[in-house]
This record gives structure tokens, C-alpha cells and sequence, in this order.
């Protein structure tokens, strides 16, 4: 319960945020080209705070913060008196109303601009791209790239950690191979190696890329020490502490983490033995593990405890911080790339080269507000920037009640010299609208699914 609280207040925080972003930048370009704002609205329905403010503009805060609308004075909607004809929207030059539509996206780009510079400037701190382990019969292992190795290029792209590496991934969903640039472990010396993409079968809402490639990230050993054990959980309940070390499992030797997990996960409801050594004495402690819902509705058992893992050699470990002036051009480059990246995805959508099954809703947008907010404001910040970006992409898609719709209309009325017709303009936002809410109703369903 407490972490869907979490996530749902991560969630409205972040909407709240990027929606004030995309109206503002509606709002603020309107201003300036004389056109008289009626109503800035965050969220839609029953009204929780209003405030007229001395430009006349009604402020409100709505109950449903799924959205956000600038109400500008508008000719083609209501009555105006001849004394503000000047101030409407209708009435200025297509490039004016060009540049207040388009004013929305380019906010959620600069938004996203800012939000990196600010966790380059905080600083991110992170690992280098290291193989741990190489699956057997994987599309890595048929390019015979070796445990150790270090990712430095996916294509053409630098890749100084394990997220710049899946990133990059993204761009080679549907291909027939790619280039990828390793560097050996123990000698330091660089190979190209050809990945075959022709058997690549991608799960990215179930797994990171490189996985699904074989390549499992290196990570520290896992001693049988433990390093957490929650109050609330059957472990505690049952008397095992913080420090104990596990020695068997149900009579037999305690060989690693996984089969812990594994015995427990499968046993809701059911005894486990423990052996533990506390200090210098050996203990045999009987823990009930509790069921939980997994992915698939099953109980799944539960203890409460977590291991001890030795620390990251500082070899692997980095931390991206810039200086003030520095992380701008880090900042830049990393929107420009997600910019990309997105508008790629969206063909490969088209194409059918990713799966519908693949796009999020607002379940799963909540889920990732509540963990990257749980790890970190930097964190936060760069999950901010990432639907930031989507957002302003998708709002430039050419559908009539989206932005791009209206820059559509605009584009074939700079081309023409005169407006699409009203009559033409309707019967478009009725097919926008009906296309907009079945991709919401699909990606709802795809949300539900993964619970």
C-alpha cells in the first residue's frame, strides 16, 4: 500500500509538473503575440483552486491531472466585442498562431534540456558497462564476446554506462545486426564485433535490451551475510537478525543468493529451515515465507531479507558530474539522443517492428515515478527529461486534436493562403480523437496486463 501511495505521488508530482511545462510554454508565447488568455488550467474537472490574476487570466487547478489546457479569446468559439477582435487567437498571422502551438512541445524539450543540465551538474553516479556473464547459445555468445569485457560503442554511439548502452539498443530494434565495439578486460585492447539482430527477440517492458542479447552486468559477490533484515517481515518475526550468515537451507549447503530466493519464492505458506551462524554460534531458525501476487497472479513467497554484496571496485564505478558550464553540452546531446531514439521508436510502431504490446500507460508511467523518485533526485530528474521528451514528441504527431494537428492545418493554410475549412478541421479532431483514444485504451491494457 505504501508503495502505491509513493508512486502515485511521484506520479502527480512529475504530470503536475511537465503538464505546467507544455501549457506554459501554450501561455507564454500567446502573451506575447497579444492574444488575451481567458483560463490556464492544470487538470481537468471539478475545480480544487482558482485565482483571477491582475492580466485577467483565470488560474485553476483541477481535480484530474491527466492534462492541462490554455483557454485563449477565440473567434471561431465564442462571441468577442469588436474592442478585443485584435486580441484573439483567430485574428493573428498563421505564423503567430504557429509559434503558440508549437510553443507547448518546445517547452517539454527545453524542460527536458534543464532537467538534464541539472543531473549532470548534481552529478550521476553510476558504473561502467562490464559483462559479468555471456548465456549460453545467445546471439553475444554466437559473436563470441567474453565475460569481462567492457561496452565502449553501439554503433557509433559512446556508451559510458549500462543505461547509455540500452539506449542505444533501442535504435537497432528491428534490424538484421549490429556493430559492437568491446574492450577486453584483462589486455585493454578494443574489437569490433558483428551481432546477427535476426533471431532478437525483444521484451523491453519485461527486460533491459542487453539481457535479451545475452549479456548479464557485472556485479559485486554476494556474501551469505545479511546485510537487511525488515521488521515487518517473517524473517524478523521468526528471530533472524542483521549479521546472521546463512549456512543451509532445509539441511542442504548454502551455495549462493538465487537459491535462496528461488526455494522461498516457491514456497508461500510453507516451513524453511534456516541454518544460520550468529557471532560463534550455529542456530536453526523455521521461517514461514509470506505470499505475495507475482506478475502472473501467483503467490510468491517473501521473507524480508537482503545480503550483504562486497563494494564496487573503483575501477567500475564513475560518476558523471560536470561543472557549470560543462553539462550543457552533456545535457544537449542526451535530449538530442532521446529525441531521436523516440521518433525511431514510434516508426518501428508504424512498421511493425516493436510490438504494441510494448507501449506504456500511466500505470506503468507511476510505477516508474515512484522508483526512480525512490533512488534519488537525480534520478527523478532523468525519469522528468524522459517523459518530458515523449511528451512533446507525441504531442507534434500529425493528429488533428493533438498540437501537431493544429501545425498541420497551419502548414497546408501557409501553402494554400487560406484555412482548411471549419467542416474539414471538425471531421479531422473526431478521427484524432478516436485514433488518440484507442493508443490510450491499448497501452492501458498493456499496463493491466504487466500488473
Amino acid at each position: 500500500m505504501l508503495q502505491f501511495l509513493w508512486s502515485l505521488g511521484a506520479f502527480v508530482v512529475a504530470l503536475g509538473i511537465l503538464i505546467t511545462v507544455h501549457e506554459y510554454g501554450h501561455f507564454w508565447v500567446a502573451r506575447r503575440c497579444g492574444v488575451k488568455v481567458e483560463r490556464f488550467s492544470i487538470g481537468f474537472g471539478k475545480t480544487l483552486l482558482r485565482r483571477i490574476g491582475k492580466d485577467g487570466t483565470e488560474y485553476t487547478l483541477a481535480l484530474i491531472p491527466l492534462g492541462g489546457y490554455v483557454k485563449m479569446l477565440d473567434g471561431r468559439v465564442d462571441e468577442v466585442p469588436a474592442s478585443m477582435q485584435s486580441q484573439a487567437f483567430n485574428a493573428k498571422t498563421v505564423w503567430q498562431r504557429i509559434a503558440i502551438v508549437a510553443a507547448g512541445p518546445l517547452a517539454n524539450f527545453a524542460f527536458a534540456i534543464l532537467a538534464f543540465y541539472l543531473m549532470f551538474l548534481i552529478g550521476v553516479p553510476t558504473v561502467r558497462p562490464v559483462i559479468g556473464e555471456v548465456a549460453p547459445q545467445s546471439i553475444a555468445a554466437e559473436a563470441q564476446i567474453a565475460p569481462t569485457s567492457v561496452i565502449t560503442r553501439v554503433g557509433d554511439r559512446a556508451t559510458v554506462d549500462w543505461e547509455a548502452v540500452n539506449l542505444a539498443l533501442v535504435e537497432y530494434i528491428g534490424n538484421d545486426e549490429l556493430s559492437l565495439t568491446v574492450e577486453d578486460g584483462n589486455s585493454g585492447r578494443s574489437r569490433t564485433v558483428e551481432l546477427d539482430l535476426r533471431d532478437w527477440q525483444v521484451q523491453p517492458d519485461k527486460e533491459p535490451l542487453f539481457v535479451s542479447l545475452g549479456m548479464m552486468p557485472w556485479r559485486p559477490a554476494i556474501s551469505n551475510e545479511l546485510a537487511l533484515v525488515t521488521e515487518e517481515g517473517a524473517a524478523f518475526e521468526a528471530g533472524v537478525r542483521v549479521g546472521d550468515k546463512l549456512m543451509a537451507i532445509n539441511g542442504e549447503p548454502y551455495r549462493d543468493w538465487p537459491q535462496l530466493v528461488s526455494l522461498v519464492e516457491a514456497n508461500a505458506g510453507t516451513p524453511v529451515v534456516l541454518t544460520l551462524q550468529r557471532q560463534f554460534n550455529s542456530l536453526e531458525i523455521t521461517v514461514v515465507p509470506r505470499g505475495e501476487p507475482g506478475a502472473d497472479g501467483k503467490l510468491v513467497g517473501k521473507i524480508g531479507v537482503s545480503p550483504l554484496a562486497e563494494p564496487w571496485p573503483e575501477a567500475y564505478r564513475i560518476d558523471l558530474s560536470y561543472g557549470v558550464l560543462d553539462s550543457v553540452m552533456p545535457a544537449l546531446q542526451r535530449t538530442g539522443q532521446l529525441v531521436e531514439l523516440t521518433v525511431k521508436t514510434i516508426g518501428k510502431l508504424f512498421t511493425g517492428d516493436l510490438a504494441v504490446s510494448n507501449l506504456s500507460g500511466p500505470i506503468s508511467i507511476a510505477q516508474g515515478a515512484g522508483s526512480s523518485a525512490g533512488y534519488g533526485l537525480v534520478y527523478f530528474l532523468g525519469f522528468l527529461a524522459l517523459i518530458s521528451v515523449n511528451l512533446g514528441i507525441i504531442n507534434l504527431l500529425p493528429l488533428p486534436v493533438l498540437d501537431g494537428g493544429h501545425l498541420l492545418y497551419f502548414a497546408v493554410e501557409v501553402l494554400t493562403g487560406k484555412p482548411v475549412p471549419e467542416r474539414i478541421q471538425d471531421f479531422g479532431y473526431r478521427i484524432g480523437s478516436a485514433l488518440v483514444l484507442m493508443l490510450m485504451i491499448i497501452a492501458i491494457v498493456n499496463d493491466v496486463a504487466r500488473l
